[in-house]
């Protein structure tokens, strides 16, 4: 019908100064409308009106628009400096170019040092708060197997943590204890301090007893779990705080454990150490504990046998996710370098 039409078609007058390809353009649009009597409604981009072409009514076409997402540019938040860093102690070279701003390795039979850099200066301990939280509970001869609650009173209030232990928690003071020296759970370490004779505020006059028996002037604590930026102590202290600890064996039972499975209600949920070093089996740790917090960078201490001897390791304001780590390990290759005979040391 189309090619009829257009056959029966003639030039009006008014047209036949008209260009030849406007004129063809306006019989095209004319044909398509003919031939497609649909096209018309779906170029349009207002609200089109439904269009009769039976008993039934034809939706609209509608026009889809596309939306291209761009990246905004977020500003890099700017690193939290450690105190190591403000006072510049990162800027002391080793023969070892360790990442720790302070490093400390004895000889822990003949108390002789092998290694050391920035060894009595003061800084915050992180975690490492803990080995002295789990020695204040053991010698205070509480029961391990009496129950503690986690409550409110337990939320970090200083950073804001958070916590797989739910308030109304309720756990062993072993499995308490057990947990704060293995995967460093701040609530359960909470717990043991709140949970001693008089309170909080006795059991911290007890950790700094404890420190101050123990020949460690660098150090002073405010809370149980390192937390606190205001925990601090030295690399020497720490040193004397790990000679002690690793003679308890609960306590090097504990801290070496990689992993645990401990009933929280009606789950059993899988906790497991903070450090790797104990799947490593080049090496032989009889005791440690691990920390941080962005003012004290990583900290590490440990007590463990390689070249014959049995060292004490501190190390703190590691820079770096797995710093610490690799400084132990240069550590270790270092003394395996020099022999089980090995008595030269090396001081800065």
């Amino acid at each position: 019908m189309l090619s009829v039409f257009l056959a029966s078609l003639t030039l009006p007058p008014c047209c036949l100064g008209t260009p030849l390809k406007t004129f063809a353009a306006a019989l095209l649009s004319l044909s398509l409308t003919v031939a497609l009597p649909g096209v018309a409604s779906a170029a349009s981009d207002t609200k089109p009106k439904a269009t009769k072409t039976s008993a039934k009514t034809v939706a609209p076409t509608r026009k889809v628009r596309s939306v291209v997402l761009r990246k905004t540019a977020v500003a890099a938040t700017p690193a939290v400096a450690t105190f190591g860093q403000v006072a510049g102690l990162h800027e002391v070279d080793d023969p070892l170019s360790l990442k720790s701003s302070v490093a400390y390795v004895l000889d822990q039979n003949t108390n002789e040092v092998l290694f050391s850099k920035n060894p009595q200066a003061v800084l915050p301990i992180a975690s490492i708060t803990k080995l002295m939280t789990a020695l204040v509970v053991v010698e205070s001869g509480l029961p391990m197997d009496e129950k503690l609650t986690v409550t409110e009173e337990d939320r970090d209030t200083e950073k804001n943590t958070g916590s797989r232990l739910a308030f109304g928690t309720t756990l062993t003071r072993g499995d308490m204890l057990h947990l704060a020296l293995m995967s460093s759970e701040n609530r359960a370490a909470h717990a043991l301090g709140r949970n001693y004779p008089g309170g909080l505020e006795a059991f911290v006059a007890a950790m700094n007893a404890k420190a101050i028996s123990l020949g460690m002037a660098d150090t002073h604590y405010v809370e149980p779990t390192g937390l606190s930026s205001r925990n601090q102590s030295s690399a020497a202290d720490l040193a004397k705080l790990v000679n002690v600890t690793s003679q308890v064996p609960l306590l090097r039972d504990l801290s070496t454990s990689r992993e645990a499975r401990v009933a929280l209600g009606k789950r059993l949920v899988q906790f497991r150490s903070t450090n790797g070093l104990l799947s490593n089996p080049l090496w032989d740790i009889g005791l440690q504990k691990t920390g941080f917090i962005n003012e004290a960078g990583k900290c590490l201490v440990m007590q463990a046998r390689m070249a014959g001897r049995q060292l004490i390791m501190v190390f703190l304001d590691s820079s770096g996710k797995a710093s610490r780590i690799a400084d132990a390990e240069r550590i270790r290759k270092w003394l395996s370098s020099q022999g089980e005979s090995a008595t030269a040391s090396t001081k800065l």
